[in-house]
């Protein structure tokens, strides 16, 4: 029997967080629900994908600034599609109202909240580890400090990408692997209409498309080694320009891009099969089990066994 939950459509996804919101205030308690529970401080991100919208109203519960001066370590995009919201970038403050796109990078700045004078301010989130074809598409024109922002003009876009994020945010509350699938192949979508969108008038050329190649080789070799060398030499680059390149345009070392591509991959075997976290750590390069445990450890919060009995509860897994 599947037991998947079946996807709420976009409106019940925000009554049942309002709904839910009422409930947890009255009772005292925010973060008991785990429904809501991303959408405030100390929530744990680990690699998967996570997905929902924060509906602000003035007084509410949710009408605080968050504050993260270190970022994340995966990347969030950010759509406003209701009221008016501000955001800091490093030096300087600057609105976001409906059809404003916001995408945090892995360590950008997160200071952000209701802008002062609205009413409200509602996003819709989502907070993903990219697949290693998608990084040409994650380099937007607009930029402030350390994060981009484009702003979508055409209605009948912006009506199509508020709809894959709502279902972008009920695929992913599931984790069967079908439905993470799903999940990932819907935000595919808005990840390319959010490049086709800043592209519009964009000047062709400005993303090296060996790092492209670098990424897809780092990818189809994650079940062994590899050193800078290595993949700079797959993509005809020496090892200091495939560094600096990878650096400047993703905003972190390739063997550390590699290392959370590593456990990404880890997470998806802890889910989907019922091997051993010995073998699935074979699977992923690592000899040692328990150095596996350690870094995913770092990464996640929790070990590989925690994480299966976390997150694979429906499918059965020990």
């Amino acid at each position: 029997m599947d037991d998947t939950a079946a996807p709420l459509s976009a409106p019940a996804q925000v009554e049942s967080v309002i709904r839910r919101l009422s409930l947890l205030q009255a009772d005292g308690e925010t973060t008991a629900d785990p429904f809501v529970a991303p959408l405030f401080p100390g929530f744990h991100f680990d690699t998967r994908l996570v997905a929902g919208i924060t509906p602000i109203e003035r007084g509410g519960p949710l009408d605080f600034r968050i504050e993260r001066p270190d970022g994340m370590r995966g990347w969030i995009i950010n759509l406003t599609v209701k009221g008016s919201g501000e955001v800091f970038d490093g030096e300087n403050r600057f609105t976001v109202e409906p059809g404003d796109l916001v995408l945090f990078p892995p360590g950008a700045i997160h200071d952000y909240g209701r802008a002062p004078g609205a009413s409200e301010w509602w996003h819709r989130w989502i907070y993903f580890q990219p697949r290693a074809f998608w990084s040409g598409w994650l380099s937007w024109r607009g930029v402030h400090g350390s994060f981009f922002v484009q702003r979508v003009e055409d209605k009948m876009l912006l009506s199509t990408l508020e709809a894959l994020f709502g279902e972008v945010a009920s695929w992913s509350a599931n984790t069967d692997l079908l439905s993470m699938e799903l999940a990932m192949n819907l935000l595919e979508r808005v990840i390319l209409l959010c490049a086709k969108n800043d592209r519009a008038t964009a000047p062709p050329g400005h993303f090296d498309q060996r790092l492209l190649m670098a990424c897809k080789f780092v990818t189809d070799n994650l079940h062994r080694p590899l050193s800078v060398a290595e993949i700079a030499q797959a993509v005809c680059l020496s090892p200091s320009r495939l560094a600096h390149l990878f650096t400047q345009t993703l905003g972190r070392s390739i063997l550390k891009w590699r290392e959370e591509q590593v456990i990404q991959f880890a997470c998806h075997l802890l889910l989907v099969t019922p091997s051993p976290v010995k073998q699935i750590a074979a699977q992923v390069g690592y000899e040692d089990p328990l150095y596996f445990s350690r870094v995913f450890r770092r990464y996640t919060g929790c070990s590989p066994k925690a994480f299966r009995a976390e997150h694979g509860r429906t499918q059965g897994m020990p």
